[in-house]
């Protein structure tokens, strides 16, 4: 954790930043999300041996800091376009492609989130619907329902610490109430690069 926390000092991740995506191009990164460890706690969820393919670093400062509303995550990046029911509407983001997937897909992945610095409730931590991942893709009048009815949980994690969550979790995120830093690095697994028929995950 140490040596990755140097590292991401040359990355140039600017504070005034939210944060980056594709951060599986660096090395230290990449060590990570394939260690033993890593890959223990996502194939346990999963039931297989699993691939990384996406790795995201969040950076909540005194300088970036936001909320983020009740939501699912529902993109993932493809190697390319293929027009097949349930997918889409598609993007381009830095130069990858990417699509609202099914529930089809979205239900294999699961994404580990590991605290690079502490989360407590000053700090905007990821607030969580709990069970509502097993509902599937929902509607967004749906998802502000569940947040009305289902009380939210706090998902808090010491620096190290790791948070597993399915992308079709509804979450969501306060700003920060104190300066201290919370970065995460939010790493998603797949038990196989193809999450449908013809369509490949795109490493990022």
């Amino acid at each position: 954790m140490i040596r990755l926390l140097d590292d991401l000092t040359d990355i140039a991740l600017s504070e005034s930043k939210a944060g980056k995506r594709h951060m599986l191009g660096h090395a230290s990164i990449a060590q990570l999300a394939r260690d033993s460890r890593m890959m223990g706690i996502a194939g346990a969820v999963l039931g297989t041996a699993p691939v990384v393919f996406r790795a995201t670093l969040f950076n909540k400062s005194s300088v970036a800091n936001w909320l983020v509303t009740w939501h699912q995550d529902r993109v993932l990046p493809v190697r390319e376009r293929r027009d097949m029911p349930g997918w889409g509407p598609w993007s381009m983001k830095s130069g990858v492609i990417h699509a609202c997937a099914p529930t089809s897909a979205l239900a294999t992945v699961v994404a580990l989130r590991v605290h690079l610095d502490d989360s407590t409730a000053d700090t905007g931590p990821l607030l969580v619907l709990p069970e509502t991942h097993a509902i599937g893709v929902l509607s967004e009048n749906r998802i502000r329902e569940l947040a009305a009815q289902v009380v939210p949980v706090d998902c808090l994690a010491a620096q190290g610490g790791v948070v597993v969550m399915r992308p079709l979790l509804v979450h969501a995120s306060s700003k920060a109430q104190s300066s201290a830093p919370r970065r995460v690095l939010h790493l998603e697994y797949a038990p196989s690069a193809f999450v449908a028929e013809g369509v490949e995950l795109a490493i990022v």
